[in-house]
């Protein structure tokens, strides 16, 4: 789609409600966007991809967040393109926290239609942003442009927040444009939310760590990571022997461009399934969260992909959904754009309440700020994450695992 260009909010909001509808089509998130350079030229679009073939893929596939991902791919590979303040993403709904962070992180502008009262950056619609850390709110005021959207429905509304970027002519969204938009994402939004239920209750899950090496499970999850199944610990109680697996991939963190970071997955067993750092030399946005939970679901997605009924319940079974484990960051949150991004990741693969036998399902060892100033940011964010994820991450109860990574 490179060669079309779009110098009309309207027109280029069509091209995001068009890609809403391919997802829709695809039985995933009704939700769509794309990319626009300083001359209105779209540079690629996309939709959302979290659920491909009837299963879970990938919770981070945002349309926002692969359109950065894409954009940080393209540059690498030689590419010429504008830098991020040059160039403008056009949404369907408003960017959850997530694509919010990562459109924060890197510094582009963005163009909203539709309004999502639970998880937007804007649910209230005061475009205050109030939902941010502080630090971060100047910063969303100059580049979130919500445009007018004309008449007298219900989706009328007047322009908030950034003006869209000088090559926009017209500056406003038809009610018609932005009514698809919000009933799109609406039409989707419950059963692509009960694909994420179909997973089983932690009391019937199988422990990975009872079958033979030789199984498939098992060479899968070691091709994703060497070290899977050679650390465990009491079920959500990491210890000081999972210190030296972080370690080593803080070590790799750094040496990927990132500060050292690292996210550990463990099963409800206490099996370590993953560990792994960022790559951020590659994508400013590509985290070490971004990484362990986009490569947990794309494992499971690649064992039941095309796989009988049979060998689905079996993957079901071992590889449980990651709200029943826990996940073991290096560093604590901070308040920076790259720490909301990760927040709002969380929240979209956690997708729903946590159980409420697993409240501390996200855990960190070295804390990055006071433990009421990260409590104050996840209160602030939007009701999806607050009021049903009910996001609280905490610090690990080991003293020892604590001073290991000191």
């Amino acid at each position: 789609m490179a060669h079309k260009k779009t110098i009309d909010v309207q027109a280029a909001v069509a091209i995001a409600a068009a890609e809403a509808i391919a997802a829709k089509t695809q039985g995933t998130f009704g939700v769509g966007g794309l990319m626009l350079d300083q001359h209105g030229n779209v540079l690629q679009s996309l939709h959302n991809n979290v659920i491909k073939d009837g299963l879970i893929y990938d919770p981070t596939a945002h349309g926002e967040r692969q359109l950065i991902d894409w954009y940080y791919a393209e540059r690498a590979k030689g590419r010429e393109l504008p830098e991020p303040q040059d160039i403008t993403i056009v949404t369907s709904l408003d960017p959850c926290c997530m694509c919010s962070g990562a459109i924060l992180a890197g510094g582009f502008n963005v163009v909203v239609a539709a309004p999502d009262k639970n998880a937007g950056l804007n649910y209230d619609s005061s475009a205050d942003f109030h939902a941010l850390p502080k630090a971060l709110r100047s910063q969303a005021s100059a580049s979130f442009s919500y445009p007018a959207i004309l008449g007298t429905s219900l989706y009328a509304r007047a322009s908030t927040g950034a003006t869209p970027k000088s090559f926009f002519i017209g500056k406003t969204i038809s009610e018609p444009t932005q009514a698809l938009c919000s009933l799109v994402f609406e039409a989707t939004s419950a059963d692509v939310m009960e694909m994420f239920n179909t997973d089983l209750p932690q009391e019937v899950l199988k422990d990975p760590a009872t079958l033979p090496a030789s199984h498939a499970l098992v060479s899968v999850l070691k091709q994703h990571y060497p070290d899977a199944l050679t650390y465990r610990c009491k079920p959500h109680q990491p210890d000081a022997g999972l210190a030296p697996f972080l370690k080593q991939a803080m070590a790799r963190d750094r040496e990927y461009g990132g500060a050292g970071d690292a996210v550990a997955l463990l099963d409800s067993f206490g099996n370590l399934l993953l560990c792994m750092p960022g790559r951020t030399a590659q994508s400013g946005i590509r985290s070490a969260f971004m990484e362990t939970t986009r490569a947990y679901a794309q494992l499971r997605y690649k064992l039941m992909n095309g796989a009988t009924p049979e060998q689905q319940n079996e993957v079901r079974h071992y590889l449980g959904h990651p709200k029943d484990g826990t996940f073991v960051f290096a560093k604590g949150p901070d308040a920076s754009a790259v720490s909301f991004m990760n927040l709002g990741a969380y929240g979209s693969t956690m997708e729903g309440p946590l159980p409420l036998k697993n409240p501390a399902q996200f855990q960190y060892v070295q804390p990055s700020l006071p433990e009421a100033e990260l409590a104050a940011v996840c209160a602030a964010m939007p009701p999806l994450y607050r009021n049903i994820i009910r996001i609280r991450p905490t610090q690990v109860a080991d003293a020892a695992l604590v001073s290991a990574l000191v």
